[in-house]
């Protein structure tokens, strides 16, 4: 996994804020757009930077793509964060 393409896409507020709604479950990308005051073109390119990290997953259902989060990237992050303090599993 790149950490670079994660932090880059967590950077950014309002994919942090896709990130907040796809918590509560899974999303269509219209669904994900009606939250924001952008265009569809504009979440689109939020989608496929969270996608492109492995933070989100997606399913093409007929027309329309559903999101869900892949915690697993998440997991791998605080992993390593809690490495960096030197922390193990069985200290958390």
């Amino acid at each position: 996994m790149a950490f670079s393409d994660t932090f880059k896409a967590l950077a950014d507020p309002t994919r942090r804020e896709i990130l907040g709604l796809l918590k509560q479950g899974e999303l269509s990308a219209g669904e994900i757009g009606a939250h924001f005051h952008m265009t569809g073109a504009t979440i689109s390119h939020h989608l496929a930077v969270l996608h492109h990290a492995g933070i989100i997953d997606g399913e093409k259902r007929g027309k329309y793509i559903y999101y869900t989060l892949n915690t697993t990237v998440m997991d791998d992050i605080i992993g390593w964060i809690l490495d960096l303090k030197g922390e193990s599993d069985h200290e958390k």
